[in-house]
């Protein structure tokens, strides 16, 4: 039995992501706007033209200093570490939504790409 079991983690474990749904990561980003939206400061900073943008360098908003301070730029990577768990990747962060399934942050990353140049 514990075999089956042990087989059973590694096949959920080793199962790839699907191609990232811009559709699927849009319906996502509906929950993201109770604070953010891709062109007004809100409770969150805006996300237009977050791809490659310094972290904390949003004209207009406030900031927490450990955002400010972090000197992350905004890519896939530190998107999903972020979305992740952001008081986690930056201490004192303001967030505390996060996205606990790697494909639906996969996709609003893709989202963001895609609709916020």
């Amino acid at each position: 039995m514990i075999r089956l079991a042990s087989l059973l983690i590694i096949l959920v474990v080793a199962t790839p992501l699907r191609a990232a749904s811009v559709e699927h990561g849009e319906m996502l980003y509906e929950g993201c706007q109770d604070c953010h939206s891709l062109d007004k400061n809100d409770v969150g900073p805006r996300h237009r033209g977050v791809f490659g943008r310094k972290a904390g360098t949003v004209p207009d908003y406030d900031y927490s200093d450990g955002l400010r301070n972090s000197g992350i730029v905004w890519d896939e990577v530190t998107l999903d570490k972020w979305l992740t768990n952001p008081q986690a990747f930056v201490p004192g962060a303001k967030m505390f939504y996060h996205l606990a399934n790697p494909q639906d942050r996969a996709d609003v990353i893709a989202y963001l790409r895609e609709k916020a140049k």
